[in-house]
């Protein structure tokens, strides 16, 4: 398979993974936690003490997804499904995170790809953390907490994003 044609066929898996973090961590917020707060978020644990909601983990593997997206297929926008009363604190809190992550990632990217995942990720998930906190609960209680979940989300992924860094150079496949 030519590079460009893999280069593609990556992006477009990347993209529909991105695309369904987003209605995923809808629905955990709403379902799944070792306890859900009454009118608000279900939570689980991202560290010793420390509360977040649970669709942090599909943030954090969001913020990773959408620079794999932009590698392969250039600039991307997120797709929402979700409760009504979810839909505008993700949709604002995803747009507003796009492009702090958009803004730190593309300067950086071409010179170091593990380095640029990392820094954007870090300023998509607090800004985003702000403001779906915010806009979803009208409460930034749990401002640590997702800031926390969604950084170990990001660690998790690097040596994903390394790997594919080392195998593009074998492989020949150049970002979009």
């Amino acid at each position: 398979m030519n590079p460009e044609r893999h280069r593609t066929r990556e992006g477009i898996l990347f993209l529909a993974l991105f695309a369904l973090t987003i209605p995923a961590a809808n629905w955990l917020i709403g379902h799944v936690g070792t306890g859900c707060v009454p009118n608000g978020p279900c939570l689980v644990p991202v560290a010793p003490g420390l509360m977040a909601p649970s669709g942090v983990t599909m943030v954090g593997i969001a913020l990773v997804l959408r620079d794999l997206v932009q590698r392969r297929l250039g600039t991307a926008v997120s797709a929402l499904f979700a409760p009504a009363s979810l839909v505008v604190a993700s949709a604002t809190a995803f747009f507003l995170s796009e492009f702090a992550d958009l803004a730190v990632y593309t300067p950086l990217a071409r010179r170091r790809l593990v380095t640029a995942v990392i820094a954007s990720s870090c300023a998509g998930l607090v800004v985003d953390s702000i403001a779906f906190l915010w806009l979803a609960f009208g409460s930034l209680d749990f401002l640590a907490g997702q800031v926390v979940g969604k950084a170990w989300m990001v660690l998790l992924s690097i040596p994903l994003v390394a790997w594919l860094r080392r195998r593009d150079e074998r492989l020949g496949i150049m970002p979009a």
